[in-house]
């Protein structure tokens, strides 16, 4: 008897077919022949249009709404790809069978931002100003 045989066959041609696995987004095997058959479409940057199951996909519902996101490992580049995720776009997945994270964001994510956003370049100078001995006066300096 061959190591896919039916127990009790008669038959020593009759085999059973393996189990067909595939890893999800988050490394889990899992057995295809046992999900749903959902499928769904998502755009990968690199690919374009690629076909997807529930666990491929993973949704992230923040409770600031406009910063919920989905997130896949394409299939064809392996790429990780995360798309912002609408109240339309929840639905739908939520529909789907995708499986579903909610999450608080930090309070610095949320905080107000005023003046120019921090540059390689400024970054650069800070760098070279704390190799000065008299840093703190003249960052204190600048700022008034």
């Amino acid at each position: 008897m061959g190591p896919f045989a039916t127990p009790g066959d008669s038959s020593r041609d009759r085999l059973l077919k393996p189990a067909a696995e595939s890893a999800d987004i988050r490394g889990n095997m899992r057995n295809r022949d046992r999900e749903p058959q959902t499928k769904i479409r998502a755009t990968c940057p690199a690919c374009g249009e690629v076909e997807l199951t529930p666990p491929d996909v993973e949704l992230h519902v923040c409770t600031a709404a406009e910063r919920s996101y989905y997130a896949f490992v394409c299939p064809d580049c392996f790429e990780l790809v995360t798309k912002p995720a609408d109240q339309r776009v929840i639905r739908l997945l939520v529909s789907g069978g995708v499986p579903t994270r909610f999450w608080d964001p930090p309070a610095e994510l949320l905080e107000s931002h005023a003046g120019p956003t921090l540059t390689y370049d400024d970054l650069l100078d800070l760098h070279l100003l704390l190799d000065e001995p008299d840093w703190w006066s003249r960052l204190v300096a600048a700022c008034h």
